[in-house]
């Protein structure tokens, strides 16, 4: 298959490049700078510098590959981008894979893709184009990560500790969060890919829902782990990044084992955080 992939040379993106080629398939990716494209050569796609936001051009990647991948989703973005999508993939085959979420089902302690959706305001605008997306005649599936890890980066980044300087926990750190390993993240993408639903939706989580102190703890290395007040959290993060990592959300990933096919199969984020990518 030769698949449009959005997002390349960035953190899910990257690790869906990988997977895609590593599956066999032929992956042509839109970037932003030379620098980038040459990032995905060398991992052995084909590369475009331009923009995402360029109708002409993605309609000619849309029309000339058999299918699209958009990891490089964002507020400014995916409404023009998607509609663009949506409209070159009317009455094809072609599937379209979107990355969501997982803040957009807000607290809860069993997400499934069936939960309601509660949204913070980080995360509130995906509300309405997942709905296009959701809509559309075109055979899409949206993929919601949980919290990804990996290869030393993602947000779990924030916590990772000197032997020195204090680690500062959002709240009081007891908020549980999904979780999921970038590489096997790459994984389900391409299963997606493969499955080609009509409306599908799946929530990208290993089924290990750590708690944030555990994390903190786990990638301290020697320095202080230190709680702080909501208030406190927000006045340091700004308000919306804050209340999102303020949610206590817990998933097993059930579905996407067993109507994908995924098998998880990286090390669990406190372990990664106390021995793997994340050691300094």
């Amino acid at each position: 298959m030769h698949v449009f992939l959005t997002g390349a040379s960035g953190y899910i993106g990257s690790s869906v490049l990988r997977a895609l080629i590593a599956h066999g398939h032929e992956v042509t990716a839109i970037v932003r700078s030379d620098e980038k494209a040459q990032r995905v050569r060398d991992a052995g796609g084909h590369a475009i510098v331009g923009d995402v936001t360029d109708t002409e051009v993605v309609e000619r990647l849309v029309h000339e590959t058999d299918g699209v991948v958009h990891t490089a989703s964002a507020e400014q973005v995916d409404p023009g981008f998607t509609a663009t999508v949506l409209r070159a993939l009317e009455g094809t085959p072609k599937p379209f894979v979107h990355t969501g979420g997982i803040f957009t089902f807000g607290n809860s302690a069993d997400i499934s893709e069936q939960s309601p959706i509660d949204p913070p305001a980080l995360t509130a605008w995906r509300v309405a184009n997942e709905a296009a997306v959701r809509s559309s005649s075109a055979r899409t599936t949206i993929v919601a990560p949980g919290i990804v890890y990996g290869r030393g980066a993602g947000i779990p980044a924030m916590f990772v500790g000197d032997g020195e300087h204090e680690v500062r926990l959002v709240g009081d750190g007891s908020q549980r969060w999904t979780t999921v390993h970038i590489d096997d993240l790459g994984e389900l993408y391409v299963l997606a890919l493969h499955r080609a639903e009509q409306d599908g939706y799946v929530v990208a989580a290993t089924g290990d829902n750590p708690t944030l102190r555990e994390i903190a703890e786990a990638g301290a290395h020697g320095s202080p782990v230190v709680a702080e007040s909501v208030d406190e959290s927000r006045s340091r993060l700004g308000d919306a990044f804050a209340d999102a990592l303020l949610l206590h959300q817990e998933a097993s990933g059930a579905h996407a084992r067993a109507a994908f096919g995924w098998n998880p199969t990286r090390p669990s984020l406190v372990e990664d955080m106390a021995d793997g990518s994340y050691v300094r």
